[in-house]
């Protein structure tokens, strides 16, 4: 029998712009207010110009793969590729305009705060309807009851309806019900940005456990690292079109060579000294080696031109600096009008994440110019492991230490 547990033919979803989408709740003051609108209608002047037809827009267009059991495939993209239409699609919320699915399995999916909850209902009785929407006996949620509750972490409001919810308790309920009422198929999307680093973090460890289980996981999100830690798979979407279906580690290469802001090109002259453009060479990132070339000008001489680099986290706090100043290796001072700086480090100390760069250019006397975030870059190490954790919990250095044991002499084992 085969192993393929998802199966994408030709895959197109058609929408039309300007309609208007239909409420997913509705209380019964909105229900009134429509029938109130509708009673009206008669009695208005019809508009002598007709209804404007809204503009077709394919959010996905002839996709096609095949996902098997097991697989943890990450679906990678820009803003408005189709990433959530295609989740949406295979969990069944929204039919296709063309194409066919083939699903062997119960899929669990949790792609927006409060998928699949009614909010008049608690948290317990939420439970319970997604078990059972999930197919899934009283019986086989109660066992899982106290587990799911301890992982969402919201025994004090189980009995509040979860309209009463924040944001973040919301999630935590949500995800712990997907992915411990036993699901063959795990659909998550970016969701979990909405917890806090821990959360994140606890998340990508129970769907890492999942997986080892033999379960199918797709995870749509915008964090390299843990799509690397997480998928053995990538699925590239680009205008709702598969762009690339490869191994994660060649999917993320390829997205980020596309999306990553590689160069900064200044749209204006200056008349100080100032920094024209700087480029990253993304070839040998790959290799695990930073080079950074900055092209300055300048309407006088500077003697010598000083270019300086900080390499900031995501979140904007800084983690090293570098300028000849400080790191005089390789440079040999001169004067100059214009030119281009080149800073190269082999074997980058960081491991796995994304990360920015802010340029600075100065004299010896003073500093003219500076850019900040001119550059970011997501970066993949060379010594990557599967399962190491975020750079949230190890810190951004990866550096080498040497290890080893050694018998204790203080004590004697025998056979």
């Amino acid at each position: 029998m085969s192993d393929v547990i998802v199966q994408v033919e030709n895959l197109s979803k058609k929408y039309i712009l300007g309609q208007q989408r239909q409420e997913r709740y509705q209380s019964f003051r909105d229900v009134i207010g429509r029938r109130t609108k509708a009673l009206m209608r008669p009695f208005r002047k019809s508009s002598t110009k007709k209804q404007a037809i809204g503009e077709e827009f394919w959010a996905l267009k002839n996709v096609s793969f095949d996902i098997r059991q097991g697989d943890r495939v990450g679906v990678i993209g820009r803003n408005g590729a189709g990433k959530s239409t295609l989740l949406k699609v295979l969990s069944r919320i929204t039919e296709p305009t063309q194409g066919r699915i083939g699903i062997r399995g119960r899929v669990a999916s949790l792609l927006e705060v409060g998928t699949g909850f009614h909010p008049e209902l608690t948290g317990r009785e939420n439970i319970y309807l997604n078990g059972a929407i999930l197919g899934m006996s009283r019986t086989e949620i109660r066992r899982k009851f106290d587990e799911i509750v301890s992982f969402a972490e919201v025994e004090k409001f189980l009995d509040t309806p979860v309209k009463r919810y924040s944001s973040g308790m919301y999630v935590r309920l949500a995800f712990a019900v997907a992915a411990h009422l036993e699901p063959e198929i795990l659909v998550v999307d970016e969701v979990l940005a909405v917890g806090d680093t821990t959360f994140q973090k606890k998340c990508l460890g129970k769907m890492q456990e999942v997986s080892t289980e033999g379960r199918t996981i797709l995870f749509v999100s915008h964090n390299s690292s843990a799509i690397a830690s997480l998928c053995d798979r990538g699925l590239v979407l680009d205008k709702g079109q598969v762009r690339a279906y490869t191994s994660s580690m060649e999917a993320l290469s390829l997205y980020n060579n596309e999306i990553n802001q590689n160069t900064f090109v200044r749209d204006r002259e200056l008349n100080n000294p100032h920094i024209q453009k700087v480029e990253l060479d993304q070839d040998l990132l790959e290799q695990g080696t930073l080079k950074v070339n900055v092209h300055f000008e300048s309407p006088w001489d500077l003697n010598p031109p000083i270019v300086g680099m900080v390499v900031s986290s995501l979140y904007g706090m800084p983690l090293f600096g570098t300028n000849p100043r400080i790191h005089t290796k390789g440079f040999q001072p001169r004067s100059m009008r214009s030119g281009i700086a080149t800073m190269q480090i082999d074997h980058l100390p960081l491991h796995s994440g994304s990360y920015k760069i802010s340029i600075w250019l100065g004299d010896n006397h003073q500093d003219y110019d500076s850019i900040t975030d001119a550059l970011t870059f997501d970066f993949i190490s060379p010594q990557f492991m599967a399962n190491l954790p975020s750079v949230d919990i190890i810190g951004p250095f990866n550096i080498p230490a040497q290890w080893r044991l050694e018998n204790d002499a203080q004590y004697t084992v025998y056979a």
